[in-house]
């Protein structure tokens, strides 16, 4: 993904939102919006935008779950399944 063919002023957004909307369902690229000359917000289509959420949400599970090993809370695989076993739960 190359962002530098993706920066409009926001002017080019107001007058052209249509075929923006359609240019990013389409290409699912995000689009680098200026005003004044600087980058000021990017926009994504909604498919996108959830997927980086859900990314988002799995990356922080695994940092929680990162963090419980380094403080020693977590348990051997043998255990589990040894328990699921008892349990009779598969």
């Amino acid at each position: 993904m190359k962002l530098s063919t993706q920066i409009k002023p926001i002017s080019y957004l107001k007058s052209h939102t249509a075929q923006i909307v359609k240019e990013l369902t389409d290409s699912r690229q995000p689009m680098v919006i200026t005003q004044n000359g600087e980058a000021t917000l990017v926009v994504i289509d909604v498919k996108s935008f959830e997927e980086r959420e859900n990314m988002l949400a799995l990356l922080k599970i695994l940092a929680m779950g990162n963090q419980e090993i380094e403080r020693g809370k977590f348990r051997d695989v043998e255990a589990v399944f040894a328990d699921l076993d008892k349990a009779d739960l598969r």
